[in-house]
């Protein structure tokens, strides 16, 4: 004889998966969010950092503002000692928008490089290479 679930059980584990779901929920709400913040700051201080440096060291200056973070992927017409591509990808922060690049920087003698976050405009949110 084959036995079947009941209604009732079934419902019972629902009930369960559902009160499950519902403790958990709030513990990883924003867990996202904070891996994208930390995936930003990876990029710009170690990712993007590194092949800026690199760009640095061959050309004996970093890529200007209108040259941007294209100079690491192609070379520009003023770099002719370019040994790239510096990076493998263009850079696009986790939120899908390109990094913003300006050289030299306002807020750094080198390079500002930052992200706009999440919000996509200039905020309290942006990830960047200065405090």
């Amino acid at each position: 004889m084959r036995r079947a679930f009941t209604l009732i059980e079934i419902m019972l584990v629902v009930i369960i998966i559902g009160a499950l779901v519902a403790m958990v929920m709030p513990r990883l709400t924003g867990r996202a969010e904070q891996a994208r913040i930390t995936a930003a700051k990876a990029d710009i201080n170690v990712n993007i950092a590194t092949a800026l440096k690199l760009y640095e060291l061959d050309n004996g200056r970093f890529p200007t503002t209108d040259e941007g973070l294209n100079a690491l992927l192609n070379p520009p017409a003023s770099s002719p000692n370019w040994n790239g591509p510096y990076l493998e990808k263009k850079p696009i922060d986790p939120w899908g928008r390109p990094y913003q690049y300006k050289s030299p920087g306002q807020h750094r003698q080198d390079y500002d490089l930052y992200s706009l976050g999440k919000d996509g405009i200039e905020s309290l949110d942006d990830v960047k290479n200065w405090d």
